[in-house]
């Protein structure tokens, strides 16, 4: 029998704060300040808008749905994913979705679970990924320019160049 619409709704909604809240590339936009001083506000903001996004259109193509995340990672991440993974997230939220659409309470309820152990082991590495405050590697100390400056913004001399401001996230090499 199928759950009601409204509690495979809820659940939809849990499923895609775990599948965002387990996607790497997304925590480490939000951990290293590539959203700004309001990332992780922005990251909740993308979960509704997720949703949203899929309970306003019909039928949504894989690619439909990997170029409206990619859209929005640029646009309030400055960032750009090139690993492979929108494929992935965007083949998670959509299978979510249909169980959601076919009432299927269980079986959401069970993925959602797998999708928060994922999202505990993914929140630890992007923590771990964070330096230390205070310490300093080799590397950092020989480029001292590519430090990210997170203060509030002042008024810039110059404007930057036109691939400023970007971050590349790449697959990594196994």
């Amino acid at each position: 029998m199928a759950a009601p619409r409204e509690e495979t709704r809820g659940l939809f909604s849990q499923g895609v704060r775990a599948v965002l809240g387990s996607w790497a590339a997304l925590q480490v936009a939000v951990e290293h300040g590539f959203g700004g001083a309001h990332g992780r506000a922005k990251a909740e903001w993308l979960v509704g808008v997720v949703e949203q996004y899929f309970h306003s259109n019909v039928a949504l193509e894989l690619d439909e749905v990997e170029d409206f995340l990619a859209e929005v990672l640029n646009n309030e991440f400055d960032t750009i994913i090139e690993d492979g993974s929108l494929a992935e997230v965007s083949q998670q939220l959509q299978l979510l979705f249909a169980r959601c659409q076919r009432g299927e309470g269980p079986a959401l309820t069970e993925a959602i679970a797998r999708l928060a152990r994922r999202q505990q082991e993914v929140g630890r590495a992007a923590a771990q990924a964070r330096p230390a405050e205070g310490s300093s590697s080799e590397e950092e100390e020989e480029k001292p320019e590519e430090v990210m400056d997170c203060s509030s913004p002042g008024p810039l001399p110059d404007p930057p160049p036109a691939d400023d401001g970007w971050t590349v996230v790449r697959k990594k090499k196994k």
